[in-house]
């Protein structure tokens, strides 16, 4: 396996697991290491518990992992939860002054900080974070100085007597920790990686402004709203309008007024705010504007649990709106595709004049990684299809708005073009915009439209690659995922490969278009095939089913709120081949 290193932070919210996570991150990054993370944590302000993950390496980090190698447990609490988890070669830091540790597993080092003693009676709780944070990266054998510079990055916006106190603190864990603890076996290495650290959130938001998005709007709702931080925060110097409305209502009908107008426009939501909005879809497709929609899952129904991840909201997806029309669904595999499917999603969007929707969820939009900064190209193709915004284009005598065209698509103008006057209306309508039941509901022009609407999904299908299979072709197994799971499936590939198991993926990015024959070729050439996904009714499995007749053999299904773990795909794989089951629901041990 890979070399890798995992920090894991634990205590109540209000405690600033965050700050030692940030500064553990920046310092990987800076050593040109990858990392990827993620926060379990509650929705509450104060208590509960949050427990922070951070793995790094010197190769691309696919997942948070399995093992925790070094433990900083803030409060009993943490220690209590999470001491039982670690193994050989691992290491707990914590507060000897507060903190009990219990009986830890053999070749378990159990490294007590005195706090009071190094932090003068220090009453700044906080303090104890910067202690930990020393004292980890003595351990790991890197050194002081780039603790020193992240520190002074981290709390420069509170004057410089802050900074000189967290310094100081930090350099008198670290001395400590290297007089009285045992180093890890395997250090930290540097590289020459070049690495960017970014959210989910960040990266569909910086998505939309390489788009050229220069409409954003939102309500604010967790796990989507860090990609209204990132718009508000950069829109000025991005050129993007944002705008925070008020409810998801009136969310998808400002940006498809806003695409209506001429721009690429973009709005984000989560799965009850995304309920919101169907009946603005509908008229998307019937107006045939433009609208790209991001849906943040997270776990559900109703408000559900807000800060828990999962992959529940596709039928919702596949449902939204009434009738027949055609739409461009797409779940992004990792944090860099939440990047870039972003300016695809909006270039086919306009290209068929009909709404897109990205469907990611919480693991990808809050989690971490490391990307490499190359891979963020800006300069990105924009294709705005057939766009009239200069009157230069005829259409003096007689601009029909929705032309039948072979292809489904009608060239749109933008309003107040000289010549191109429309009527848009919600109504199915004729070509030139005039509604179809006016006089009286003609069924011969009704059956034109539709079917003029719904020629823009072979234009669709062809636009969009069908997924390949990655791995061996003569695998042993292949396990299918969609969306986010990606990583996790891949690392869980490697673990059965080294036990003997050789596994192929087929991991799914464009949800509609499907590519069902495609699919079906790959699958029935496969020994043994296992679904994975992060719902309990086994939503994508259904959707395949549907469309394609195809029933796979196996199944490994997680609804409890955390994402997958390798080991939860490695163990149900070998539980499946052997035959004992074929549906199975792995326990997520490490937040019980």
């Amino acid at each position: 396996m890979k070399h890798t290193f995992a920090v894991s932070i634990g205590g109540a919210a209000g405690q600033g697991v965050a700050t030692p996570g940030n500064i553990f991150a920046r310092i990987f990054a800076r050593r040109g290491l990858h990392l990827n993370a993620y926060n379990a944590y509650q929705s509450i302000i104060r208590g509960g518990h949050t427990f922070l993950t951070i793995r790094t390496g010197p190769e691309r980090v696919t997942s948070f992992g399995d093992k925790i190698d070094l433990l900083i447990p803030l409060n009993q609490d943490t220690m209590d939860r999470h001491l039982g988890l670690l193994g050989p070669g691992a290491a707990v830091v914590y507060n000897g002054d507060t903190v009990k540790p219990g009986t830890p597993a053999d070749g378990v080092q159990l490294c007590p900080l005195p706090v009071s003693e190094l932090t003068h009676n220090s009453r700044n709780k906080v303090e104890q974070n910067t202690l930990a944070v020393g004292a980890g990266l003595s351990m790991m054998g890197i050194g002081f100085q780039p603790l020193a510079e992240v520190l002074t990055h981290q709390f420069k916006k509170k004057g410089d007597a802050v900074v000189a106190e967290n310094v100081e603190v930090a350099r008198s864990a670290y001395d400590y920790a290297t007089r009285h603890f045992q180093p890890f076996n395997r250090p930290l290495p540097m590289s020459e990686n070049r690495t960017a650290v970014l959210t989910g959130n960040m990266a569909l938001a910086m998505g939309g402004a390489a788009a050229g998005v220069k409409f954003y709007c939102a309500y604010p709702m967790s796990p989507s709203t860090g990609v209204l931080h990132w718009m508000a925060t950069h829109a000025r110097k991005a050129g993007i309008m944002v705008r925070q409305v008020e409810d998801e209502i009136g969310v998808v009908n400002m940006a498809i007024g806003a695409a209506h107008a001429g721009v690429r426009a973009m709005c984000a939501t989560s799965g009850g705010g995304f309920a919101l909005m169907t009946e603005g879809l509908g008229m998307s497709a019937m107006i045939e504007t433009p609208v790209v929609v991001i849906d943040v899952q997270r776990a559900g129904p109703s408000t559900g649990v807000p800060t828990k991840t999962e992959q529940g909201d596709l039928w919702q997806m596949l449902g939204a709106g009434h009738g027949d029309y055609p739409r461009i669904i797409a779940a992004p595999v990792d944090i860099l595709d939440c990047f870039k499917l972003i300016p695809e999603m909006h270039n086919l969007a306009d290209r068929f004049q009909c709404p897109g929707i990205v469907l990611t969820d919480l693991l990808l939009s809050e989690g971490t990684a490391s990307v490499d900064p190359a891979d963020l190209d800006f300069n990105v193709e924009i294709d705005r299809g057939e766009l009239i915004t200069s009157s230069a284009t005829n259409g003096a005598n007689g601009y029909k708005r929705y032309l039948f065209t072979e292809s489904g698509v009608s060239p749109r103008a933008i309003p107040g073009v000289p010549g191109h006057s429309h009527t848009v209306a919600t109504d199915d309508h004729m070509e030139d915009g005039v509604l179809i039941s006016d006089e009286f509901t003609n069924p011969i022009k009704r059956r034109a439209m539709m079917e003029k609407r719904q020629r823009k999904v072979a234009g669709i299908e062809a636009a969009v690659q069908p997924p390949a299979l990655t791995g061996p072709a003569d695998a042993d197994v292949t396990l299918i995922g969609w969306g986010s799971t990606e990583g996790v499936i891949q690392e869980a590939r490697e673990i059965l490969a080294e036990e003997g198991i050789n596994a192929n993926q087929l991991q799914i990015r464009w949800i509609v278009p499907l590519h069902g024959d495609a699919i079906v070729e790959i699958l029935q050439r496969s020994r043994h095939t296992i679904l994975i996904e992060n719902n309990y009714s086994g939503q994508f499995a259904r959707y395949l089913r549907s469309e394609t007749s195809f029933v796979p053999d196996g199944y490994i299904r997680k609804y409890d709120g955390e994402p997958f773990m390798p080991h939860h795909i490695v163990d149900a794989v070998k539980e499946q081949l052997a035959g004992r089951v074929t549906l199975s629901v792995p326990i997520h041990e490490i937040t019980v």
